[in-house]
């Protein structure tokens, strides 16, 4: 009788296993989101300002083909891995780190797809940086 009563156990702890295995395909899908950071994607391209807060009031002026570019500014087109933190309908927050030059995390809010509110700090180069701007959408972008 033992012996029917272990294989009775084995066959049921065999069983669990799979029917969670058989389920989970179908649970994920229901449950799963749009791509990452698709407010960026909606941003208009164009000529951009970048009118930082604070005391020195710096502007810059950069082309800006996909918002996507509004994350690493500290950090442009360095080969940086991400990590999305907060992913709204609008507003972001993404953290990167870019080996042997820094990291920064960035937060981005939309006030449209012209208007954005940007918050970013991290280290470049071995030395702090923190900011606050807001991005606006001036034109086109000259050749």
């Amino acid at each position: 009788m033992a012996v029917i009563v272990s294989r009775r156990t084995k066959l049921q702890h065999w069983r669990a296993p799979l029917l969670v295995a058989a389920l989970v395909p179908v649970a994920v899908p229901a449950f799963g989101q749009g791509p990452e950071l698709r407010m960026l994607d909606q941003l208009e391209g164009g000529a951009w300002e970048l009118r930082e807060r604070g005391d020195g009031g710096v502007v810059q002026h950069l082309c800006l083909d996909n918002g996507r570019k509004l994350i690493q500014l500290r950090h442009p087109g360095a080969p940086c891995s991400s990590v999305v933190v907060d992913d709204k309908a609008d507003e972001v927050t993404v953290q990167y780190t870019c080996r042997g030059r820094g990291y920064g995390r960035t937060r981005i809010r939309r006030e449209s797809n012209g208007l954005v509110q940007i918050d970013s700090q991290g280290i470049v180069n071995g030395l702090p940086f923190s900011f606050s701007a807001e991005g606006r959408k001036v034109g086109t972008c000259g050749k």
